[in-house]
């Protein structure tokens, strides 16, 4: 058979491996992705009820609820309370259960456990997961637990669904060992705080044509070194935000009640605010803010039905950020640390779950396996229109003097999302589950100018796209895409490129097409990510690869 298809170029533009490429653009439209890669039909909501001492209420049936969407009332479909992690037989007329146990069953609760090794410190992130390991003996019959850590640029899945406190214990050891990028972390803002200090100091404000120094500060803007630091930032954040997407994405596929321990090494929430060391409101606004950065992950936990108990695990702050710098003195830790604080707090209010912060990182799972085994289950069938917009979800308590705790908001995903996220799980991960092989090959490596040059050769599985016979040749359409990864972590965006092949005879089941491409990635990559999708039948096939020196 013949070559399939041409050659693209891509090339990584930034020592922060900034990924970019051009290929072929296909004469049409490839077309839409059918399918569901989840199909969500009901909305779950787990809801903690409290009197005014914050003692769990029993008891409430579904009349004593109100369910709004966008403001407006919507029927409860399903409707089961959970009391110590057993569902208990509605009234007659209360309608079905929300999850598929019967009266009197134990509901489990699956704990992923995510570990932020890229803003970590080890004796922090290891001082949680001891206590974690401490506390396995809490996980019921019925309950499972997963581990997954992240170092930047890959996800490693140190243990999968698990109810074994043997295997879970070597997994949690396991994640004690890996190494931690944080003081990398720490360094890069003690650097730019030290650059930025020298900068104010060497300043001449008697000096004809020399700025004041004062100039920062009239200006409310960030300097040029704040502004490089904090884009660096920002990516690193987004990273992050990825891989716990694509961790929950990867293991949703599960009953019960799902919560997600996040072990965050100290994201902050502004993060213009968390290079000032202030929250000046006045200071425009030149790098997105909590929000923007971190709502793709409460909008996937809701939609997957994971609450979210966040881990203050101290880190880049922990080290560096605690320096008194130019101007800041003393309190730029402080306000460093709620920023923080504040992720923590949004993470948790919303998608229903509880910020883990100070004492309570001592005893982690004791808090949120205790936290996770008394509430009540609201089902409802929104009409799906598959068009990636939010809806706000309210639930009042029509009894005085009690007040609930629960996820406010669903995502309304659409298929391209959908494939989108599948993607980048598969790139992050190296695979999924259902992934096919693709074999990969890799040229000599050319270094020169900085510039690393890979040759590669992919072995596209057969089984991986569909042909369709147009003007007297077989062709496909496929999507492939890219990622690398260096040896600090720092990982390139995930580049989309149009792969179309063509040949005169139909592939042959079971076979391989040759597909040869370079990429030329500035710096030093150590490893090259590759995922081809398939439209037409939803089918995903990964090759990784490390860059030899």
């Amino acid at each position: 058979m013949s070559r399939l298809c041409k050659s693209l170029a891509c090339s990584i533009l930034t020592l922060g491996l900034s990924l970019s490429a051009a290929a072929q653009q296909p004469s049409q439209p490839a077309p839409e992705p059918f399918g569901e890669v989840i199909d969500v039909r009901v909305v779950n909501v787990e809801v903690v009820v409290t009197d005014k001492d914050g003692n769990r209420v029993r008891g409430l049936k579904p009349g004593d609820f109100r369910l709004r969407v966008d403001g407006k009332e919507v029927p409860v479909d399903f409707f089961t309370e959970v009391l110590g992690g057993q569902a208990i037989a509605p009234a007659a007329g209360q309608g079905q259960p929300a999850t598929s146990v019967g009266p009197g069953e134990a509901v489990g609760t699956w704990y992923l456990v995510f570990v932020d090794d890229f803003f970590a410190q080890s004796t922090h992130r290891n001082q949680v997961l001891e206590s974690l390991r401490n506390d396995l003996a809490r996980l019921g019959p019925e309950d499972r637990m997963a581990v997954v850590a992240f170092d930047g640029g890959r996800l490693a899945m140190l243990s999968s669904w698990s109810n074994s406190a043997r295997d879970l214990s070597r997994a949690l050891g396991d994640a004690m060992a890996r190494p931690v990028r944080g003081p990398l972390r720490a360094t890069e803002l003690r650097e730019m705080l030290n650059n930025e200090q020298f900068t104010v100091e060497t300043e001449d404000p008697f000096e004809d044509g020399a700025p004041s120094l004062n100039t920062r500060i009239q200006n409310h803007g960030l300097s040029l070194q704040e502004k490089a630091y904090g884009s660096t930032l920002v990516r690193q954040v987004q990273a992050e935000v990825s891989a716990v997407v694509s961790a929950m994405r990867a293991t949703a596929g599960v009953p019960g009640r799902k919560v997600l321990l996040l072990l965050s090494g100290g994201w902050p929430f502004s993060i213009q605010s968390f290079i000032r060391g202030d929250t000046d409101t006045s200071m425009s606004r030149e790098l997105p803010d909590g929000e923007k950065l971190y709502r793709p992950l409460t909008t996937t936990a809701n939609l997957l039905g994971y609450t979210i108990y966040p881990v203050d695990v101290p880190g880049v702050q922990s080290e560096a950020a605690g320096a008194s710098s130019f101007g800041f003195g003393g309190s730029s830790g402080r306000y460093r640390e709620q920023e923080v604080e504040g992720v923590l707090s949004f993470l948790s209010k919303e998608t229903g779950g509880r910020p883990l912060m100070n004492t309570q990182r001592a005893k982690v799972f004791e808090v949120a396996e205790t936290d996770t085994r008394s509430y009540y289950w609201l089902g409802f069938s929104p009409s799906w229109q598959r068009n990636d917009k939010p809806h706000k979800v309210d639930v009042e308590i029509l009894r005085p003097g009690l007040t609930a705790r629960y996820r406010n908001s669903f995502l309304d995903l659409s298929k391209q999302a959908t494939v989108s996220m599948t993607l980048e799980s598969a790139l992050l991960f190296g695979n999924l589950p259902d992934a096919l092989p693709m074999p990969v090959k890799l040229g000599a490596v050319q270094r020169r100018k900085g510039d690393t040059e890979i040759p590669l050769t992919l072995a596209l599985p057969v089984s991986a796209f569909t042909t369709v016979p147009v003007d007297g040749k077989y062709r496909a359409k496929l999507e492939l895409r890219i990622v690398a990864t260096d040896d600090q972590g720092n990982r390139s965006e995930i580049q989309t490129l149009p792969l179309e092949l063509a040949s005169d005879k139909e592939p042959k089941a079971g076979g391989y097409v040759k597909y040869e491409t370079k990429v030329t990635i500035k710096g030093k990559p150590r490893q090259i990510v590759l995922a081809t999708y398939d439209p037409l039948s939803g089918k995903i096939a990964t090759a990784q690869a490390d860059v030899p020196d």
